[in-house]
């Protein structure tokens, strides 16, 4: 009778070995997932560690101001189980690629409990006049998009602007960062969406990636917390070696003009003033008249170096060095990163680059 009991015994634990081994092996399976841009799947992949399988919509190099999703792209955007964007306005193709793809997993925003800039806050304070005629006359009517009307829109509704989405970007009605149309063909909207441009910020979206990979993959919660308490310790390691730098940097060289106004949470936290003769978007074209009094400005404050960007074409920034004859002092990443052999093939890669190209040219 022992012997038969057993048997049936370890008959039954095969039998339940069999069963679980397939949902064992599943499990096993990287999550798949989707970040909009590549700053955002880097930092999706680090903290998500070998259980993830990530997908970049825009890759190093990719400009998702003015990118165009394709049909892989629904295609990635349909399988996946998590799908992260930035926010702030910043992809504003994502709800049509959304809707196209047929995605039905959770959309996770990297931005949520970030307190963003707003477009007039920096515009006004760090651009002097320039351009002030253009880009900011509606923007005093959003105190800061708190007003009544902010908070009545989808979280995860980016579109608006000169992107033409206004037919359906109101069936979402959970934003709190958003909608602004009289901003079109000028920047995204009333917030600066470069957020991750601050190392503070960064801790932020790694809360919110970790979180968004626990809720999905709870097997692996307690791997992808462990990653992320990693990530967040070299954050914060690398905000003091930038504060330092840029402590040291003279007062009267703390003023720098890029291609694109993506700077300004760098410029924040650093105590350092960006200018830029094109607004929050690549997309944005700079009048003669706002090019003629960025000039103006840095004859006037001798701002003596500028800066060209790895999404932007160069030859406005070029045609400003001649006429100022400020010199280039080397190229930035705002919104991309490189190539995996580039300067800037990782975020934290891209923050230090971004950080030491500006030391070593407004130091000396």
């Amino acid at each position: 009778m022992t012997t038969r009991r057993t048997l049936l015994t370890s008959a039954a634990a095969l039998l339940a070995l069999s069963f679980a081994a397939p949902a064992q092996a599943q499990s096993a399976e990287p999550v798949p997932v989707v970040a909009t841009f590549s700053i955002l799947g880097d930092m999706v992949a680090r903290i998500g560690g070998d259980h993830v399988a990530v997908t970049t919509l825009v890759g190093p190099g990719g400009d998702a101001h003015v990118y165009q999703p394709t049909p892989a792209d629904a295609r990635a955007v349909s399988e996946a189980k998590v799908l992260f964007v930035n926010g702030l306005e910043f992809e504003g193709w994502i709800d049509r690629l959304v809707d196209a793809s047929g995605f039905n997993g959770t959309r996770v925003v990297a931005t949520d409990g970030i307190e963003p800039i707003a477009f007039e806050e920096h515009h006004d304070d760090h651009h002097d006049d320039h351009g002030k005629d253009e880009h900011a006359h509606d923007h005093d009517k959003h105190d800061h998009g708190k007003d009544a009307h902010a908070h009545d829109h989808d979280k995860d509704d980016h579109d608006k602007e000169d992107h033409g989405k206004d037919e359906h970007a109101h069936d979402h009605d959970k934003h709190d960062h958003d909608k602004h149309d009289d901003h079109a063909g000028h920047d995204h909207g009333a917030y600066d969406p470069h957020a991750w441009q601050s190392l503070g910020n960064a801790v932020t979206y790694a809360d919110n990636i970790a979180a968004g990979l626990a809720e999905a993959d709870p097997a692996n919660a307690a791997s992808y917390a462990a990653n992320r308490a990693a990530y967040v310790a070299e954050i914060k390691a690398l905000d003091a070696e930038i504060r330092a730098r840029m402590a040291a940097l003279p007062a009267e060289r703390r003023t720098i003009v890029t291609s694109h106004d993506a700077f300004q949470y760098f410029g924040r936290d650093y105590g350092l003033t960006f200018l830029a003769p094109q607004g929050l978007s690549t997309e944005s074209e700079a009048s003669a008249k706002d090019v003629a009094r960025l000039i103006e400005q840095m004859r006037r404050d001798g701002i003596s170096a500028v800066f060209v960007e790895n999404i932007a074409d160069p030859r406005l920034i070029e045609q400003i060095a001649r006429e100022t004859g400020a010199a280039i002092g080397g190229t930035l990443y705002p919104g991309a990163l490189s190539g995996p052999d580039g300067p800037a093939a990782t975020y934290l890669d891209m923050m230090r680059h971004n950080a030491t190209t500006l030391s070593a040219a407004l130091g000396s």
